[in-house]
C-alpha cells in the first residue's frame, strides 16, 4: 500500500521548497495491520482515525486533543493492560518503527519504547548515527526542534531507500511548546517554532518519508490557532471512554487477583452505566480507594465520590444540583408544572427520544425560575448541574474552559444543564471588544445545543427574566425549544398555598389560615412571599417561640415594602407572554387576553413603549 500517491514528475523533481533533493515515493511505514482498514478492531476510534489519515498521506503532523491524559488499553489480550496515550502511540501505532521519540518541556527529548529494553537498544544505533547520542541532546526546545529538523532532512536526503528510517515524534503537553498567542507576540522564538512546525506539515517530501509528528494537548483552544487551523494539520479528538471501555477497565482492575466482585456491590455492566462521565483515571481512583480501604463501593459512596471526581474533571466549572424538593413542591403555573412532570416521567422510562433539546424558563424577577429548575432536578432522576462562570481574562482560556465543560457533559449524558441569567452568561454573536471571545463562546454553545445526536442526553435549561435579550438562535426550535413562562400567584388560594410551601422550604411551620384576607391583590411574587415568611420567622424567634403566629405574619406583612420597579416588571411579564410556545402554559387571564384579535401586536407595542420610557 502506497502512502500518499505522488505524480511521477513531482517525485522526480530535483529540489524541494526548502532546497532539499526530492525523495522517491516510499511505501508507508507499517502500522498494526499494515493498512488503514486492517487496523485491529480493539484499537480506540481515535487510533483508527489516525491510521486512515496517515495512509492517506495528506499530512505528517497530527494533533491529538481532549482526553489525552487518560488510561488506554495497551494490548489485545483479555483482560489486557492499561497505560498512557503516549505509551500507546510508541508501543502500538509506532510499535515496529525504527525511531520513536517523545518530548515535553520537563524532560526534553528521549527515546520511547515503553518498557521494551531490547527495542530501546536497537533504536539507539540509528538514532545516534543521525543526531548523536541521547546524552548530547540539548534541553532547549528550539534547539531540539532544530535537531529534529536535521533528522528529518537526513531521512529525506538519503539516496539509499534501505537506509531510510521510520520516525515517529510525540510532543506531550504541546500547548506549552506552542501556546495560543497574538500575532504581535510571534516575532521571536514563538514564531520560529510555528513556522518550523508548519513547514514540516506542508512539506510533500516529509509526508512521503514515513515521518509522523504527534502533538498532544488537553484543550485544542490552548494550542496556537494558526497551527490548529492549518489545512496541512490533522486534529483528532481523543474522546472520553464509553460504557464498554469503562466495563472492560473495571473488569481488569477488579479481576487482577483472579476474583471479580471484591471491590464493588455492582456488576461490571452496572458500574459502567453508573460511572458515565468519568475518565478511566477517575474510575481507577474509585476502585483503588475501595481496594485500599477494604470497603466495597456502594450506591451512596459512589454518588458522593463520582460527584467530586466529575467536578474535578470539569475543573470546578460545574456544580451538581441536588435539592431536597421536587415538582410536587412547586406552586402555581399548573400548565408549566404538568409539562415538566410529564417530561420527567418520560426520562425516567428512558424515552430520551421524546425529550426536548432544551427549555427556556422566563418571567419577572422573583417568580421562582431557579426554584423551578431545582424542583425539576429533584424529580427528573438524572444528574443536574449548574454551569459556573467559565469566562477568563486570559487569551484562549475561556474557550478552553467551555471546551472542557462540553466534553465532560457529553460523556455524562443524560444530564440536565442549568444556566442561570442566560442572557448574560451566553452572550451573542457580537465580539463586543473582547477579541471575538463572546462570539466564539456563543458559537460553541449554540452548536452543541443544536446537535440532535444529544437529544435527551444534554437537556438545557436557560433561565432569564429578559428573554428578549437572548439571541433568537438559542430560542429557536431544536435548541431551547420549549418556552415556559412564570408569573406571580394570581388568586387567594394560590397565594396562601405558596406561603405554606415557603414556610416548609425555610423549615418553619406556617398555617396559611392565619393569613389575612386580600393577599391576592398585593401582586406578591414568590420571592416577596419568601421574604415575608423569613421576616415572620425572625419575629417569632425574637419573641421566643418556634412556630409562626398570626401576629408575626401581620407584623411582617405590614413592614414589607415590595420593589417599586413596576415598569421593569411589566416589561419582563410581557416578554414572558410573548415568548411562550404553548397556550396551555399561560394562566387563564392571559389566555383570555390573547384570544382577542391583534392582542399580541398590542403587547409588542406596549413592550416597545416601556423600553423607550426606561431607556429615556
Amino acid at each position: 500500500m502506497v502512502k500518499g500517491s505522488v505524480e511521477p514528475e513531482l517525485a522526480a523533481s530535483s529540489t524541494s521548497a526548502a532546497g532539499l533533493p526530492a525523495a522517491a515515493p516510499a511505501a508507508p511505514a507499517p502500522l498494526p495491520g499494515d493498512g488503514a482498514t486492517a487496523v485491529p478492531k480493539w484499537f480506540p476510534r481515535w487510533a483508527r482515525e489516525f491510521a486512515e489519515q496517515y495512509y492517506a498521506g495528506s499530512t505528517c503532523v497530527f494533533i491529538f486533543h481532549g482526553n489525552v491524559h487518560d488510561l488506554v488499553r495497551q494490548e489485545e489480550s483479555q483482560p489486557g493492560t492499561y497505560g498512557s496515550v503516549p505509551d500507546f502511540l510508541a508501543t502500538q501505532l509506532f510499535g515496529t518503527w525504527d525511531i520513536v521519540l517523545i518530548h515535553d518541556l520537563s524532560y526534553g527529548l528521549r527515546m520511547a519504547a515503553g518498557t521494551n529494553r531490547e527495542r530501546l537498544r536497537k533504536m539507539f544505533g540509528p538514532v545516534s548515527e543521525r543526531i548523536g547520542e541521547p546524552k548530547t541532546w540539548p534541553k532547549d526546545p528550539d534547539a531540539i526542534l532544530a535537531l529534529l529538523d536535521q533528522l528529518f532532512q537526513k531521512n529525506v536526503m538519503e539516496e539509499d531507500p534501505e537506509r531510510r528510517v521510520n520516525v515517529g515524534v510525540i510532543f506531550d503537553h504541546a500547548q506549552y511548546l506552542m501556546p495560543t498567542s497574538e500575532l504581535s507576540q510571534m516575532a521571536g522564538p514563538q514564531g520560529s517554532r510555528l513556522v518550523r512546525l508548519l513547514s514540516w506539515a506542508q512539506s510533500p517530501y516529509i509526508k512521503r518519508s514515513n515521518i509522523a509528528v504527534c502533538m498532544l494537548c488537553d484543550r485544542l483552544s490552548e494550542l496556537n490557532e494558526r497551527l490548529v487551523g492549518s489545512p496541512h494539520v490533522a486534529a483528532i479528538e481523543v474522546s472520553m471512554p464509553d460504557a464498554p471501555a469503562r466495563q472492560a477497565f473495571s473488569q481488569w482492575f477488579d479481576g487482577r487477583d483472579g476474583h471479580l466482585g471484591n471491590l464493588t456491590n455492582f456488576t461490571p455492566t452496572q458500574l459502567a452505566d453508573l460511572t458515565s462521565g468519568l475518565s478511566l483515571v477517575s474510575l481507577e481512583r474509585l476502585l483503588a480507594r475501595a481496594e485500599k480501604s477494604g470497603i466495597k463501593l456502594d450506591a451512596n459512596s459512589l454518588k458522593v465520590l463520582k460527584k467530586g471526581l466529575i467536578e474535578r474533571q470539569a475543573r470546578g466549572l460545574v456544580e451538581f444540583v441536588e435539592p431536597p424538593h421536587t415538582l410536587d413542591d412547586f406552586v402555581g403555573n399548573d400548565g408549566v408544572r404538568k409539562r415538566l412532570i410529564d417530561d420527567a416521567a418520560l426520562l425516567a422510562k428512558g424515552r430520551l427520544d421524546a425529550a426536548p433539546m432544551g427549555y427556556l424558563i422566563c418571567g419577572p424577577v422573583g417568580t421562582g425560575k431557579t426554584y423551578l429548575a431545582e424542583c425539576f432536578a429533584g424529580s427528573v432522576g438524572v444528574p443536574c448541574v449548574k454551569l459556573k462562570n467559565f469566562r477568563s481574562k486570559y487569551v484562549g482560556e475561556t474557550e478552553g474552559n467551555l471546551e472542557q465543560l462540553l466534553t465532560v457533559l457529553r460523556a455524562m449524558g443524560p444530564v440536565v444543564v442549568v444556566i442561570d441569567e442566560a442572557d448574560a452568561a451566553l452572550g451573542n454573536r457580537e465580539s463586543s471588544g473582547d477579541s471575538g471571545t463572546s462570539g466564539r463562546v456563543f458559537s460553541m454553545i449554540a452548536s452543541q445545543m443544536g446537535d440532535t445526536r444529544y437529544r435527551g442526553k444534554l437537556i438545557w435549561m436557560l433561565l432569564t427574566s429578559r428573554p428578549d435579550l437572548l439571541p433568537i438562535d438559542l430560542k429557536r426550535q431544536g435548541r431551547a425549544e420549549v418556552h415556559l413562562p412564570l408569573f406571580n400567584p394570581i388568586d387567594e388560594t394560590e397565594v396562601r398555598y405558596m406561603f405554606k410551601v415557603m414556610g416548609r422550604k425555610n423549615k418553619s411551620d406556617l398555617n396559611p389560615d392565619l393569613l389575612p384576607d386580600g393577599l391576592a391583590g398585593k401582586n406578591f411574587s414568590g420571592a416577596d412571599i419568601e421574604s415575608v415568611v423569613l421576616m415572620a420567622k425572625r419575629n417569632a424567634l425574637i419573641l421566643g417561640h418556634e412556630n409562626i403566629m398570626a401576629d408575626d405574619l401581620k407584623q411582617a406583612l405590614d413592614e414589607f415594602v415590595p420593589s417599586a420597579q413596576g415598569l421593569e416588571k411589566e416589561k419582563q411579564e410581557l416578554a414572558a407572554v410573548l415568548e411562550c410556545t404553548s397556550m396551555s402554559y399561560l394562566p387563564q387571564n392571559w389566555k383570555e387576553r390573547l384570544a382577542h384579535p391583534n392582542e399580541r401586536a398590542k403587547l409588542q407595542e406596549r413592550m416597545a413603549a416601556i423600553r423607550k420610557l426606561i431607556d429615556d
